[in-house]
């Protein structure tokens, strides 16, 4: 008897300028992205910075993951007219990632965002980000923790009620930390998770469709939450 084909779940890179592994422009990805994806029995596909074969990218996938990285979504995108010292921008990785963020919401194709994902699926969705979170939160958690990424960094409370609380069966997760901004408003979707400081840890859109967006990591697998959230991604991608 044959098994189950696994669901083809879509992973966008990162892109690096030439230096370092190549003298030419390459792309880049944590394997534990992967990983995550093959041990909740899916399986991962790359995703170049095509924006234009978005639409064949997503005929070629059953869901869609927007990975994190050390770069910022424009805040032109989200009506911002002034950009904070601290941002860093990689412009053809956004256009790629936004593509394939509106093509798969217009589908209703499982979606999970992660870290940086989450914020651009907030922006996709109509919200907009504190740009640099140090100086926008007063007391805020050390959201770019000092400790390694693969240890918690700080707790999550998960909102009862959303479809995120209903998938990691928890009040409040243990979750690492890597980012200086956040979402501050959600647009046209529900918070789901919130850090002690205030600051928004999830998102979701209202709705049937899973369209997930959380701030953490959760391909390093830190809190029992974490690989629910990838098996409930997997579920979803197989109906």
């Amino acid at each position: 008897m044959r098994a189950m084909p696994r669901p083809r779940i879509g992973l966008t890179l990162d892109a690096e300028k030439p230096g370092g592994y190549s003298a030419y422009p390459w792309y880049a990805l944590r394997t534990n992205y992967a990983e995550a994806i093959a041990a909740a029995g899916g399986l991962p596909l790359a995703l170049p910075h095509l924006p234009d074969h978005a639409d064949g990218m997503l005929d070629a996938i059953d869901a869609l993951v927007v990975t994190g990285g050390a770069f910022d979504v424009a805040p032109a995108l989200y009506g911002d007219a002034a950009t904070h010292a601290s941002v860093s921008l990689k412009q053809g990785r956004t256009e790629a990632e936004l593509s394939l963020l509106r093509g798969a919401i217009a589908r209703g194709m499982p979606v999970l965002g992660i870290c940086g994902g989450e914020q651009l699926l907030a922006v996709a969705l109509g919200g907009t980000l504190i740009q640099h979170i140090p100086d926008s939160v007063a007391d805020a958690l050390p959201h770019e923790q000092p400790n390694p990424r693969h240890e918690p960094g700080h707790t999550v409370q998960i909102v009862r009620g959303t479809r995120l609380h209903g998938i990691v069966r928890a009040d409040a997760m243990q979750v690492n930390s890597s980012h200086h901004q956040a979402v501050l408003a959600p647009g046209h979707a529900t918070v789901n998770a919130t850090a002690p400081d205030g600051v928004i840890e999830g998102i979701e859109a209202p709705g049937d469709a899973f369209c997930i967006g959380v701030q953490w990591h959760p391909e390093f697998l830190i809190d029992q939450g974490d690989p629910r959230l990838f098996a409930a991604l997997i579920e979803a991608a197989r109906s």
